[in-house]
């Protein structure tokens, strides 16, 4: 008898999530009924734990993640081929203020905790009270036509500026600013002004070509009031040599960086965005779960959260309404969700055209499938605001933030926002890197081992060993990534961009 090659997650799935592969004939114990395999079923993927008829809800996490096609039988794989989805464009949701202050009591309870005993890291104290835990040079283009020109400054920074202490150069790279209409032009414009406020970038070159639309003078008003030893404007078009005054205002960033220290700061302090991408059918029962329980101990500290993808939170939305702090957020909620799915109705799409083909490869049958494992990021903290598309964050606590599920457009927003770090949780292995630290969460071993270049941390430990020496090792990377005394592996090999939302025209 085979033991442990498979997890019902709650009790009343009818689907179990098989831990290893899973061959046809062989018999399996869940709980105290046996069961035997009629077909393969890969790791990551459903078996059937009795008899589903056509037409009945498919149960995992508790909640329906779709609906039979067809009769399955018990032990038969359980996947896209003969489940579908129950998701449609319209929904009535709402709001129980006893469920929402269940929510409240248990947060309140926790926080207890964590008095007196809040960890302690060291970051960059800025002048208007925020921290920053990378002290970096950063150029933020007004309009793509000057990128090339910023990459060459970074190229000659890279040896010219190798004797200042600070943490790093990077150019923001993007093709707009110019030739964009109405919304399109806004978001980029207050996305942009969002990184040059940004507290892990110490000093910012803002590099306009000087004719575009989002003009000089009118993107430095939407910015505001800044430090000019932190802060320099240089607008290519009005200057002789564009590189030789590059170089003359980045070096005096770099020497006014170089006076910077690292501080003792209390950890919630913090404020943390949650991802994922390629996801599997283990990313639901470890790493997503895992950064959940961090995001519960963040909060509890006082700490912030933030997490976005709201199509991937289609099918799971009422879980989250759930624990709205008050009637006003669930309603901005609903707003949160409505908004987006008229996005897709717009562009005549679907709401349900997700999971990918990797997510599917990995397990992850329908969108609600993805979705319930998903808002597990945000653990169970009530929701304390919503957030708008460049909006930066100003309440502690859960924040839930518009924008799509793309990860390098969500890791940007999320970055916007306001996150010092984001935890990213994949089953499938990404790269990829946000203009802050981007801590890589593997939702299985196999593939942490494998793309150990990539990685930063194993979840797939949850699935044998104690859970909470797990989440202690995750605090102690945060503590330690936040401290800089670890890189996560998107910043030791380099990868950091960004990418803009577009819904609209480009001339």
């Amino acid at each position: 008898m085979e033991h442990f090659k498979i997890l019902q997650i709650t009790a009343e799935d009818i689907v179990a999530v098989a831990i290893e592969p899973l061959a046809k004939g062989q018999i399996i114990k869940v709980g105290n009924k046996t069961i035997t395999c009629i077909e393969d079923i890969p790791p990551g993927h459903k078996m059937a734990l009795r008899d589903i008829a056509k037409g009945e809800k498919i149960i995992k996490y508790g909640y329906p993640i779709g609906e039979a096609r067809e009769a399955i039988a018990q032990g038969s794989h359980v996947h896209a081929n003969n489940i579908h989805t129950l998701l449609q464009e319209a929904n009535e949701y709402s709001y129980d203020e006893k469920i929402a202050k269940s929510f409240m009591d248990k947060a309140e309870t926790m926080k207890k905790t964590w008095k007196d005993k809040i960890p302690t890291i060291k970051a960059y104290q800025r002048k208007n009270g925020e921290i920053g835990i990378r002290n970096e040079i950063w150029i933020v283009p007004t309009v793509g036509c000057v990128n090339k020109i910023a990459e060459n400054l970074i190229e000659w920074a890279k040896t010219a500026l190798s004797g200042y202490k600070f943490d790093g150069i990077h150019v923001w790279s993007h093709p707009y600013g110019c030739s964009q209409l109405g919304a399109d032009h806004e978001a980029t414009r207050t996305i942009l002004s969002d990184l040059v406020h940004h507290p892990n970038a110490g000093g910012v070159l803002v590099l306009s070509l000087g004719c575009e639309n989002n003009t000089p003078e009118s993107f430095k008003a939407l910015v505001g009031p800044t430090d000019p030893d932190r802060v320099k404007y240089l607008i290519c078009q009005e200057v002789e040599d564009e590189l030789a005054t590059g170089k003359k205002l980045l070096t005096e960033l770099a020497e006014t960086l170089s006076k910077d220290t690292r501080v003792p700061v209390p950890m919630s302090k913090l404020i943390v965005g949650f991802k994922c991408g390629g996801s599997d059918g283990f990313s639901g029962i470890t790493a997503n779960p895992l950064v959940g329980r961090f995001c519960d101990e963040l909060t509890a500290m006082g700490g912030t959260s933030i997490l976005t993808e709201v199509p991937e939170m289609f099918g799971a939305e009422q879980l989250l309404m759930n624990r709205a702090i008050n009637k006003e957020v669930f309603d901005q909620t609903v707003n949160l969700i409505n908004d987006f799915k008229d996005y897709f109705v717009k562009h005549n799409q679907v709401i349900y055209e997700n999971p990918s083909p990797g997510n599917k490869a990995g397990g992850i049958s329908t969108l609600e499938d993805k979705s319930l494992g998903c808002i597990q990021k945000g653990g169970q903290a009530p929701v304390e605001a919503v957030l708008n598309y460049g909006d930066r964050v100003t309440h502690s606590g859960l924040n839930l933030l518009s924008g799509p599920g793309n990860d390098i457009v969500s890791t940007t927003a999320l970055t916007a926002c306001g996150a010092h770090l984001i935890l990213f949780t994949t089953g499938r292995g990404t790269p990829l890197g946000a203009p802050v630290p981007t801590v890589k969460i593997a939702s299985n071993s196999a593939m942490a081992e494998k793309k150990a270049n990539w990685i930063d941390f194993d979840a797939g430990r949850l699935l044998r060993e104690d859970n909470e020496n797990v989440l202690s090792d995750l605090l102690t990377l945060i503590e330690e990534v936040a401290s800089g005394t670890y890189l996560a592996k998107n910043e030791q090999n380099g990868y950091a961009e960004i990418s803009l939302f577009k819904d609209g025209v480009i001339l």
